[in-house]
């Protein structure tokens, strides 16, 4: 196949990625949004429940098309391509939700996507063969377990109007156990070809970086549905920013990576980030629902008069002693008779 054949299928491999990863986002956030039971019972429905199911596969289909995208084209041009899952999911979310995407939305949606674009142009990927040792395979999957452990014991708010943060540490969670599960995925290719760093692995190793690897892959995905409680838009650009981010950090770390444009690769990935994280809180904002009315402070609103506050319950009988206690009426017509016997007596 020619170079040129071989990039432009792996570019329609990437769309095709993107566009399974955004229906299953999308297919998790309508199942978070219904209502499930929450508790123990809570998985025992999710796994019940047919569209769980079609995520499970549109997600398995996503990542099957990255993989092989991956396979014709370079990395530099399938991980940007791929940040497209977040501008796909916002118009399908809307239509489901039978709503228009915001303008606030696009706008977060498109800063989310030049930060991410900008962090992954800045990270090389590692040399071919490159990949973790056993030691260190084991220290991140420790790391990394007790750092979702941390970050996914957050309560989610139950104050009205806060919907659009809810799940943020969920996400952030489920992106770093899907970056992790990477590394350990390349490190389990490494074990097979016998090219792993350090003494040749038993069977018992290789089969401890699959249940890891197996873990992590679960956890992600169902902590992503966890994060999709809160909203679509927002979780998933979380998502989609924490898994390379934690993959960078594992490379630069421990496998030798660096910045592209070398010192300058610093401030060009933080400015991305602080880029990404403005279009992170436009979509919390964009999204979010519009505070509903207090029923007790509206006003009923008369022709002709002064909006006045609706009676409730416990003022209906103050206002009725009133008009029985006033003795205005009575007296004016009593004092007349007194007034005229007075004066009669007076040219007496």
């Amino acid at each position: 196949m020619s170079p040129v054949a071989g990039t432009v299928l792996a570019v329609l491999l990437s769309l095709v990625s993107a566009a399974g990863y955004a229906l299953a986002a999308v297919a998790q956030a309508r199942l978070a949004a219904s209502a499930a039971p929450a508790g123990r019972g809570a998985l025992r429905a999710l796994l019940a429940r047919g569209q769980w199911w079609w995520a499970v596969g549109l997600n398995a289909a996503g990542a099957l098309a990255h993989v092989a995208a991956l396979h014709y084209g370079p990395l530099t041009l399938v991980q940007p391509l791929g940040a497209l899952t977040l501008v796909a999911a916002l118009p399908l979310g809307a239509y489901c939700a039978r709503r228009r995407v915001t303008r606030t939305e696009w706008r977060g949606a498109l800063l989310t996507l030049g930060g991410l674009v900008g962090l992954v142009a800045m990270t090389g990927p590692a040399e071919p063969g490159e990949a973790l040792s056993l030691r260190e395979a084991l220290i991140v999957a420790a790391a990394t377990g007790l750092l979702i452990a941390a970050l996914a014991s957050g309560r989610v708010p139950r104050r009205r109007g806060d919907t659009g943060t809810r799940g943020l540490g969920h996400a952030t969670a489920s992106g770093i156990a899907s970056g992790v599960g990477s590394a350990l995925t390349q490190t389990l290719t490494a074990a097979l070809a016998l090219e792993l760093p350090g003494r040749e692995p038993v069977w018992w190793q290789t089969a401890l970086l699959a249940v890891l690897i197996s873990g992590f892959a679960v956890g992600g995905l169902l902590l992503s549905q966890a994060a999709y409680r809160g909203g679509l838009a927002a979780p998933l650009a979380v998502v989609n920013l924490s898994n390379p981010a934690a993959a960078a950090i594992i490379g630069v770390a421990l496998l030798g990576e660096t910045f592209r444009a070398g010192t300058w690769g610093w401030p060009i990935a933080a400015a991305a980030s602080l880029v990404a994280a403005r279009g992170v809180v436009l979509l919390t904002k964009g999204g979010a629902p519009a505070p509903e009315a207090d029923p007790a402070s509206s006003t009923v609103v008369v022709t002709g008069s002064r909006p006045v506050p609706p009676p409730r319950a416990t003022e209906l009988p103050a206002p009725l002693p009133a008009p029985l206690s006033t003795p205005l009426p009575l007296t004016v017509p009593l004092s007349v008779p007194e007034v005229e016997p007075a004066r009669a007596s007076i040219p007496g």
